[in-house]
């Protein structure tokens, strides 16, 4: 049976999937667009490492068409990130620069997403959905219970993956449900991973109502105080993201065969950052949990091979 928040949030996805792409051909040479590739690129590699490593599985089209996509991203989070007094109105330029049908000529990134957009037919509901849901890192730092913290996770991670879905190509309707709960689950990996960082910029996402439930107060989290308390938090936490990969598993299949390998690396090294904050003893407060390269190559070869059973399951129950 599916929760309220579930049935909720894949209405609200397949209504945006089946919106109109916007962005007419954009106007630019070979050589402008091969420069704000290369500025995605870049980025993508200074901010995600596991987003980096897990894309460049993809063929060299889709690949680029991600970073793209991880750069607009990751460009509009930093409006938010760096904060100030003029932060809403930098973000409402950003929000017209990133609609626009001539990008900014000083905005490499956004041309080249004008680019993808196109060329993937990316309805402009989901950009715009992704804005607006960060916008509200301006003006709401608190989130009352998992309710309201998953309309945030749906606008600025389930968003990006129905996005990745176009550019990647995907079997149809069905898959929709799977990428929304991937996307939920990355970004809950993150909150945990950064609950330090993001109380600094006055921010808690973690739902205030669970906190509560489990003796865990705002004085601990600024002390970075590491009990039995938190531990019982952080578990319980652990446990409904890792939930939610496992739910989503079974739709990777479902997308184009040349993509999967790329999606099922994203969602199990992601997972992996869990398994390392467990390793840590929870304490997310004095260093941030990270999965080294080479463990992450070295998971290749049995990540691959649970995508195979994964296929061959999906044969057998069709």
């Amino acid at each position: 049976m599916q929760a309220e928040w579930e049935e909720r949030l894949t209405a609200e996805a397949l209504s945006a999937l089946q919106g109109t792409p916007g962005a007419p051909a954009v106007s630019a040479s070979p050589g402008e667009l091969e420069m704000a590739f290369s500025a995605c690129r870049r980025i993508t590699f200074a901010h995600s490492r596991t987003f980096f490593f897990a894309s460049a599985l993809l063929p060299a089209q889709k690949r680029r068409a991600v970073r793209a996509l991880y750069a607009f991203c990751r460009s509009t989070d930093d409006i938010v990130d760096a904060r100030g007094a003029d932060a809403a109105e930098r973000m409402r330029r950003w929000r017209a620069a990133a609609a626009s049908p001539v990008p900014p000529p000083d905005q490499p990134v956004l041309l080249a997403w004008a680019h993808v957009r196109t060329q993937h037919g990316i309805p402009d509901s989901l950009p715009a959905k992704l804005i607006e849901s960060v916008s509200r890192d301006l003006h709401q730092t608190r989130y009352s219970a998992f309710d309201d913290l998953v309309d945030y996770c749906y606008g600025v991670a389930s968003t990006v993956g129905l996005m990745s879905m176009k550019i990647i190509g995907f079997r149809g309707e069905e898959a929709v449900p799977y990428a929304l709960k991937l996307g939920i689950a990355m970004q809950l990996t993150n909150i945990l991973r950064d609950v330090a960082q993001d109380y600094a910029m006055g921010r808690i996402y973690l739902p205030q109502d669970e906190l509560s439930a489990h003796g865990v107060d705002e004085t601990q989290l600024a002390q970075g105080v590491v009990n039995e308390d938190w531990r019982r938090f952080m578990r319980f936490q652990i446990d409904r993201a890792r939930r939610l990969y496992a739910e989503a598993w079974p739709g990777i299949p479902m997308l184009s065969p040349d993509g999967q390998f790329a999606i099922a690396a994203a969602s199990e090294l992601y997972a992996g950052i869990l398994g390392q904050i467990e390793r840590q003893g929870y304490d997310v407060f004095s260093r941030r949990a990270q999965v080294p390269q080479l463990a992450k190559a070295c998971r290749l070869p049995g990540i691959y091979l649970r995508l195979l059973r994964a296929r061959n399951n999906a044969r057998s129950q069709a």
